[in-house]
Order: structure tokens, then C-alpha cells, then sequence
């Protein structure tokens, strides 16, 4: 089995639609994305007008949350001060959407004799607001995927694509949890200014005691970055925000 992940988004209207351009060539068996449709650039409602049209399956990031406590303004403000105009663009039926949005998703899959749990977050199982950086202590992390019973970790986030395999068996049994972070497809902090996703493939012959039944995939995908930032610096949105996206950080 096949599934796209992908994450934060974040308004950039060019960016996801070159993610889809490309999903649409990979063909995977199901598409997920955790949450950040808005913030940072100008075409919210087109974005979250495409999740529905192609009807993927989504969780609340943070920004889609501040949405419901910023309305929309009638007043001006200067581009050093509206950080927040970015939330101010979605539209009342968009607004609407963001509203339905789960906090979390919790998948099973039926693997050789088992069952493999994959929890979906946008920022921690604990917290929407909490990074969870690669170099967190593997302790700390076997402690969260045992309390949330995750054999597979996914979320965003902190912009930074990484994939780590922790074993929470203890020595010789070896039971493997894979966290995942789906990196960005519209705001990437890891100097990479392409868009990015996860494909995730589940060998669903094998079982948990195989941490290579779990291959993942960082697909990067180009698009156009100039475009997405000039769109920025002809808003009222921070200049700030196209320098970003340029250099990716």
C-alpha cells in the first residue's frame, strides 16, 4: 500500500498545485494532509478549495485553528504589522471548513498476523503547538508512541522532512514505531526551497519485529517559488515571508 502525506501547505497556491501534478503521476492508494492549509501567503481559499475538490482527507494544523479567532478586517494596517492578514483572506465558507477539521487521525492497517496502528498529527500526539525535532531523546519518543499506541508517527509541523526508526522492545525483540515528518509542501525550512511530501509504502506482508516493512519516500517537487513570494510582497503581507521562501528557512 501507497499513501501521500504532505503538510503545511500554508496558502502557497503554485506549490500545491505542482504536488498535485504529481500525485496525480505516482497514483498512490490514499492521500493525507496534516494540517496548515493558511497562513503566510494569499490564495487560502484556493487551497482549501482544492483539498475539498479532490477530496483529501485532512486534520487542523495550528494556523487553521487561529483562523476562527481573527475576523476578517476592514482597516489597513502597515506590512510590518499584518502578519495576521494572511488569516483575514479566508472566506466565511472556508472559515466554515477549517471548523470541521479533526485534531488527529488515527489509521489501522492489517499486517501478517498484526495489526499496525499510524497516528496522524500535525504537531505531537500531546500538542498541536509541539515540534518534534529529530533530535528529541529516543526515550522520550518511545515513551509517546507507547502512550499514544503508534506504530507509526506522522507529522508536521517544524518544516523539517525527516524519518526516524526507534525501537521500544527493549533488547533482542525489537518492536519498531517510524516517525515521520512530512516536511513542507508550501513554506520548507530545511534550505530546500521545493515543495515537499511523503509517499509512504506499507509491506503489509510483514510484521512490527521488520523496521524494513516501512519504506519512506521524501519527494521534492519544484515549482514556482518567484511566483508564490512576489504574490507575498505585492500583499500586505511581511516581505519577510517571500524572503522564506526563497531561501527556504
Amino acid at each position: 500500500m501507497r499513501i501521500a502525506l504532505l503538510s503545511d501547505i500554508h496558502a502557497n497556491l503554485p506549490a500545491f498545485e505542482a504536488v498535485l501534478e504529481d500525485l496525480e503521476r505516482q497514483k498512490p492508494d490514499a492521500v493525507y494532509c496534516l494540517g496548515d492549509l493558511v497562513g503566510y501567503n494569499v490564495w487560502p481559499n484556493q487551497v482549501i478549495g482544492l483539498i475539498r475538490k479532490h477530496g483529501i482527507v485532512t486534520i487542523a494544523g495550528n494556523h487553521d485553528l487561529k483562523v476562527s479567532k481573527i475576523l476578517p478586517s476592514e482597516g489597513e494596517c502597515s506590512k510590518e504589522q499584518s502578519s495576521d492578514h494572511a488569516y483575514k483572506l479566508v472566506g466565511s465558507k472556508e472559515r466554515d471548513y477549517l471548523l470541521t477539521l479533526p485534531r488527529h487521525l488515527k489509521l489501522e492497517f492489517a499486517l501478517n498476523n498484526d495489526i499496525l496502528d499510524m497516528l496522524l498529527v500535525h504537531g505531537s500526539p500531546r500538542s498541536i503547538n509541539e515540534y518534534l525535532l529529530e533530535d528529541l531523546p529516543e526515550q522520550y519518543m518511545i515513551e509517546m508512541v507507547r502512550e499514544f499506541k503508534a506504530d507509526i508517527l506522522c507529522f508536521g509541523h517544524s518544516h523539517k522532512p525527516y524519518h526516524r526508526v526507534i525501537n521500544s522492545g527493549g533488547s533482542g525483540k525489537g518492536h519498531y514505531h517510524h516517525l515521520i515528518n512530512t516536511g513542507s509542501v508550501g513554506k520548507p525550512k530545511d534550505g530546500d526551497a521545493r515543495a515537499c511530501y511523503v509517499m509512504l509504502t506499507i509491506d503489509q506482508q510483514v510484521t512490527l519485529t521488520n523496521p524494513d516493512g516501512i519504506q519512506v519516500e521524501f519527494i521534492r517537487v519544484k515549482y514556482d517559488v518567484e511566483k508564490a513570494a512576489q504574490a507575498v510582497e505585492l500583499s500586505m503581507l511581511p516581505d519577510a515571508f517571500a524572503d522564506n521562501l526563497r531561501k527556504a528557512y
